[in-house]
């Protein structure tokens, strides 16, 4: 896809590698309750090519953060959508995201790529967002529990009370 003059066209990746074949991480990533125990909202769809997906609150709410279409679906394999605000239009059109799981022996490397950035804030927004979530999805899958603590509540930065 050509790029217009002026309009940029961020994306961010992040690789990870996880312990377990590629279903489990397929069914953590598609699951409405898998995703609620590591993400703190619910990614709800039947996750077929066309349909749409919500990004929902845990909280009772139902209230969707993020919508989007499935884009492409290959069950353990690649999962694709779109991704925005709901009723919040984004320059360019929404970004897409694309989740590759590929396997190697016992182990799969999950490869995230967040694209159509709107600008630089929105690139290192992704970059934070997709770097907790991640670890904290690698955690919950090899044990069964996420992370004692929400990653991305985190302050950029910060520092432990024992190290100061």
């Amino acid at each position: 896809m050509a790029e217009s003059p002026g309009t940029p066209n961020l994306s961010f990746t992040y690789v990870t590698y996880l312990g377990s074949p590629p279903e489990t991480v397929w069914h953590a990533l598609t699951d409405a309750e898998a995703t609620a125990a590591y993400w703190g909202h619910s990614n709800v769809s039947d996750w077929k090519e066309g349909s749409p997906w919500e990004h929902r609150r845990t909280d009772g709410s139902g209230i969707a953060d993020v919508v989007g279409t499935v884009v492409e679906s290959v069950p353990p394999k690649r999962l694709v959508s779109t991704w925005g605000l709901p009723g919040a239009p984004h320059p360019g059109g929404p970004s897409r995201v694309t989740f590759t799981i590929a396997p190697y022996g016992a182990i799969v490397r999950l490869t995230v790529r967040h694209e159509n950035l709107a600008d630089e804030a929105e690139r290192e927004q992704a970059a934070a967002g997709w770097a907790a979530v991640m670890s904290n999805l690698k955690t919950y899958v090899e044990t069964g529990r996420p992370l004692p603590d929400e990653p991305w509540r985190m302050p950029p930065g910060s520092a432990s009370p024992s190290s100061t």
